[in-house]
């Protein structure tokens, strides 16, 4: 498992989110995390 810092855009304003994964993890599939992880946090 590694950490991956991720930055990204989300309803105009810029984060970044660390995402725990396997080596092998897509960058596809990083990204569709880190999207979800600031999703969640911001619709609760």
């Amino acid at each position: 498992m590694i950490e991956v810092t991720v930055k990204l855009n989300y309803k105009g304003r810029n984060y970044q989110t660390n995402v725990i994964v396997r080596k092998d993890t897509p960058e596809k599939q990083v990204l569709q995390i880190a999207r979800e992880q600031v999703t969640r946090q911001w619709t609760n």
